[in-house]
């Protein structure tokens, strides 16, 4: 693609073509001819030479010259090419020749991004960090923050685990980074202030930094131990002139995938075969329950920003309407939010004030996805209401009930405010010094109901006559950061010290009531008191309530330098104190960190080497901590019990709830990090690559004890030991870049690999060196997931099977399951033990490998953007499969594949059961964003100044061998339970790879969208 045989093939095409053109456009009176040359004297090939605001141009030979038929009259050239800075020459009447030598731009090297408490140029970061700009992101119909930059950033996992319209991404960075601490979310700073990617409108992100190793995430000790995020919303340009920009998009969506449920048909087939054995009758209609719940969902969006100002002040200002219908009946998510941001400065740009508000109206209606489990389950043989006009029901049947009717007789709906105020002030006294304040107040509040009607399936069941819920919650965040940062130049070197005090408080609290038995329907969950359940005095906790106070203060600080911009160095520290930890004799933790990095390209030995333009070596080390998800872990605390009978009253009884651990402490996370940057032939081919260890340490578990003389039989405490190491390569390409084709691609490549190096101590002990971790529904209970010391997260843990019998003489294993024993051999199911000791790890849940490939076209006015992603060598656990691919569940749909023969042999006979057969290769590709768009840049009319038309298309295709939805599942399948022993401990993320039946379904998603400038 560099060529110069190529290049002066072009040239002289591009003389032909350009005569043609200039014949047609323009009289030519003279020709110029000139030579380009880099700041070597080494000529440039291809580089462009055109005549400013024409198409009247050509490109440079391989001795770099050219030849251009020019207007006789003053003309401007303006001459490009890929890794240099942009030139004009001014060309008078009688100049015939000209000589031009163009500068080496610096490339993504200058390029500025966001560090802890500030910026710094990409050449001079020491630490591993990734920078994501506007007009790189994921296009189209997109969640929130997370989804922009999906597929975008190396070593960071960002997974949409449902279509559901009221949920989010779900984010997590380099691995597992605890068992039962604070959870696996990056920090997410937006402009310095903590927040989520739900409190920010995607229209109003200018970019997205990602600090990814400890060495650059230290410096917010505890609060970035998963990596931290910074989003950087869009400010004023201050350029005199006042801009409105109109953004809009309408959606709609599909089903991506979905299971090949039996139909009416099928199912009278298998009653006429004898299959079902009357567990399931013909009633005579013929349903699809999925599409009677379903529908497509259209949505829109609607953005609005005014932005204007000068030099000293400036403001935005953003309104953003977003409407999502779901792809269930009644499931919707409407946003209304606006923002505005004004700039001061005061003084001869000494003091500089920044005001950010943020406000938005949130209201939603989530899914039951119990229902879309109904729907699966249904009868396709059953009508939705029966011939007096009432919901068919079959409540006699367990766990089975109307989809339709669920819906129809419940209502719900949630309302969420946020408001979010801050503010920051710098002041330059002198130059280098900068002394910054920045406070910030946040508040967020919720309020949801829900009720369910006297004709709901579980209010009939349950003889519960109506039932309401309600609650809310709300939080409220306050922030106070100061900073000092002083920098200084002496001769070549270079330096800047940054010290500074952070405190953070939260207020949580929420309530919640419940009550059924109602007089009458018509209030809902409004008039929630008319319930007899609270009333009547024979039920408790039907109100609860909760509240919370943390706080978390800090005192950190930074030394940067570099000499001579060759030899890089940073190191910080960070001091913190968190209230989790009172009590405790570690309440304070120290994280420090530190980096350095070589230029070599910037060595004298490098001076001829003309292929390279940057390479930098860096080496980063950094511990950032993780405290306690709970209040008061290290003292011991008394909760309420039962009740006992004193004196003819009930009293309740205060009981032991913790041991108190005064050597609790924080877990440790130490993170070594190498990695190397660089740029080649004129930047068109550039990237980075980080190899990294992590090293998780003081792991927090909680551990059975005697009791006595314990007061309780568990204590917390800080033991285990968690390792995860990785690659991570991103390579970026400018294949072609003339003046009206541009084709610039990325890819990204990680792996993560992770092992449990230690489970106990001298002191505290497990009864076993493994764990039991995640659940496995009805119609069977059981674990699903182990981490063993030695083994890695994710690991499904289950029976392994090799066969089926296939001897119809032998009734006791024929449809049977053959298993494969614990010396590798075939064992029959009679003689199978199915004890713990029979199971075997039988896949993983975390993708060893991930890798993304995003192009961006642009060919004159059109431009055209691909995103494409993928996860290999893990394991998805179809529990779809299991439930409706066994031919047992007779009382249920089933798949129409239920009654194939198992292996080729014979129809299966054993009951659901989490075996290594539903454990499949969960390898997929996804052609993700497909983008394709259309600018006017000089629309003509007055009052627009440009104009971009676009459609979109979201989860457009994947290449999977996967059998069920979608491979791409939950990281984190809610809160689930570990268990060593007799001890059950909440645990976050350690049972990856569950694609559950109660998953909302994937979407497929295809936008049209309009964005214009007045």
């Amino acid at each position: 693609m560099f060529d110069a045989k190529e290049k002066e093939q072009d040239y002289n095409n591009t003389a032909v073509n350009n005569a043609a053109v200039t014949e047609e456009k323009k009289p030519v009176n003279r020709d110029i001819s000139g030579v380009v040359l880099d700041e070597k004297k080494t000529p440039v090939v291809g580089a462009s030479v055109f005549i400013q605001g024409t198409t009247i141009g050509t490109i440079t030979d391989a001795s770099g010259k050219f030849r251009l038929s020019v207007p006789d009259e003053n003309v401007t050239l303006e001459i490009s090419y890929v890794g240099f800075k942009t030139q004009t020459v001014e060309v008078s009447a009688s100049t015939a020749s000209v000589n031009i030598t163009m500068s080496a731009s610096a490339g993504d090297m200058n390029e500025v991004i966001v560090i802890g408490y500030g910026t710094q140029k990409k050449g001079d970061v020491t630490s591993s960090v990734a920078s994501v700009k506007a007009a790189n992101f994921v296009k189209g119909s997109v969640r929130d923050a997370g989804q922009l930059i999906q597929g975008k950033v190396a070593g960071l996992t960002v997974v949409n685990p449902s279509g559901d319209p009221t949920g989010s991404t779900q984010i997590i960075l380099r691995g597992q980074s605890t068992l039962m601490g604070q959870n696996q979310n990056p920090l997410v700073l937006i402009d310095g202030v903590p927040g989520d990617l739900r409190m920010i409108t995607p229209q109003d992100i200018e970019s997205v930094d990602v600090l990814k190793d400890g060495s650059a995430a230290a410096i917010y000790g505890t609060r970035g131990t998963n990596g931290v995020i910074f989003i950087t919303t869009k400010r004023a340009n201050g350029n005199n002139k006042t801009s409105v920009d109109y953004g809009a998009f309408a959606s709609v969506q599909t089903i991506a995938r979905k299971p090949d449920m039996s139909t009416a048909a099928d199912m009278r087939a298998q009653i006429a075969a004898g299959l079902r054995q009357n567990q399931l009758i013909d009633q005579g209609a013929s349903t699809d329950w999925l599409k009677e719940i379903t529908r497509t969902p259209f949505s829109q969006d609607h953005n609005l920003t005014i932005r204007g100002g000068n030099s000293t002040t400036n403001y935005l200002a953003s309104l953003n309407y977003d409407n999502s219908q779901g792809l269930f009946l009644k499931s919707y998510n409407q946003l209304f939010s606006g923002r505005f941001d004004l700039n001061h400065n005061m003084f001869n740009n000494k003091l500089k004030l920044n005001v950010n508000a943020f406000s938005s109206s949130r209201k939603l209606n989530g899914f039951n996805t119990g229902d879309y489990l109904q729907a699966l389950r249904q009868n396709p043989t059953a009508p939705v209401k029966d011939t007096a006009g009432n919901w068919f029901q079959e409540l006699s049947k367990f766990e089975y009930q109307s989809p339709v009717s669920d819906l129809m007789e419940s209502k719900g709906q949630t309302n969420e405010g946020l408001s979010r105020f801050n503010g920051s002030i710098a002041f330059l006294p002198v130059k280098g010094l900068k002394l910054s304040a920045l406070f910030s107040y946040s508040k967020w509040m919720q309020e949801y109901g829900y009720a369910e009607t006297k004709k709901h399936a579980s209010t009939l069941r349950d003889n519960r006559n109506g039932y309401a819920r309600e609650g809310g919650a709300e939080s409220i965040d306050r922030l106070t950061e100061l900073t000092a940062e002083y920098s200084k130049s002496l001769s070549k070197h270079n330096f800047t010290v940054l010290g500074g005090y952070s405190y953070q408080e939260n207020d949580y609290s929420n309530r919640q009531m419940e009550n059924w038995d109602f007089p009458t329907d018509i209030f809902d969950w409004h008039n929630i008191g008319l319930g007899r359940a609270i009333s009547s005095g024979d039920y408790v906790n039907l109100i609860r309530t909760y509240k919370a106070e943390t706080n978390l203060i800090g005192l950190f600080g930074r030394l940067s330098y570099n000499y001579d911009q060759k030899y890089l160095f940073m190191a910080s520290i960070r001091r913190e104190e968190a209230s989790q930890l009172w009590g405790t004799n570690n309440k304070w933790g120290t994280f420090p960190a530190i980096s350095a990095g070589w230029k070599i390209s910037r060595e004298a030995f490098m001076d001829n080497v003309k292929i390279i333009n940057d390479l930098k070596l860096r080496a980063g080390y950094g511990v950032t901590g993780s405290q306690p998800f709970d209040l008061f872990r290290g003292v011991a605390l008394l909760g309420y019990s039962g009740f006992v009978l004193s004196n003819g009253s009930w009293i309740q009884t205060l009981v032991p709830t913790q041991n108190a651990n005064p050597d609790l402490k924080w877990e440790e996370k130490r993170e070594t990090n190498i990695g190397l940057d660089f740029s080649l032939l004129n930047n068109r081919i550039s990237g980075s690559i980080d190899l990294y260890d992590r090293q998780i340490h003081n792991l927090l578990y909680l551990f059975e004890v005697p009791s006595p003389p314990n007061l309780y039989n568990r204590t917390l405490a800080n033991v285990g030991t968690l390792e995860n190491k990785g690659l991570e390569i991103s390579l970026n390409f400018v294949p072609v870049s003339k003046r009206d084709f541009q084709w610039n691609t990325t890819v990204n490549f990680s792996t993560n690999s992770n092992k449990l190096k230690s489970l106990s101590n001298d002191l505290y002990k497990t009864s076993t060196d493994y764990i039991r971790v995640g659940a496995i529904f009805p119609p069977i209970q059981t674990f699903s997931h182990l981490l063993k010391v030695g083994g890695s997260v994710g690991d499904f843990y289950g029976y392994k099977v090799v066969d089926v019998g296939n001897d119809p003489s032998d009734a006791a294993n024929y449809g049977q399951w053959v298993y494969e024993g614990k010396d590798g051999k075939p064992v029959n199911y009679s003689s199978f033990g199915h004890s713990f000791e029979d199971k075997k790890v039988i896949g993983n849940g975390l993708p060893k490998y991930y890798l993304s490939w995003n192009n961006n076209f642009t060919y004159k006015n059109w431009d055209l953007a691909i995103t494409q992603r993928g996860a290999f060598k893990f394991q998805v656990a179809n529990l779809q499969r299991m439930m409706f691919e066994n031919p047992t569940q007779a009382q249920y749909n089933l798949l129409k594949n239920a009654y194939n023969p198992v292996y080729g042999k014979t129809q299966l006979k054993s009951p659901v059961e989490f075996n290594s057969y539903y454990i499949e290769n969960g390898d997929f590709w996804k052609i993700d964003n497909i983008t394709l768009g259309y600018s006017l840049k000089n629309t003509g009319l007055k009052y627009i100044r440009s104009a971009r038309f676009y459609i979109a298309t979201l989860n457009t295709f994947i290449i999977t061998g996967y059998k069920g939805i979608d491979p791409e599942v939950s990281l984190r399948n809610g809160t689930s339970t570990a268990q060593s022993g007799v001890v059950q401990v909440p645990t976050s993320g350690l049972d990856p790879g569950m694609d559950s039946p109660f998953k909302y379904p994937t979407t497929r998603s295809f936008s049209v969208g309009l964005n214009v400038t007045f």
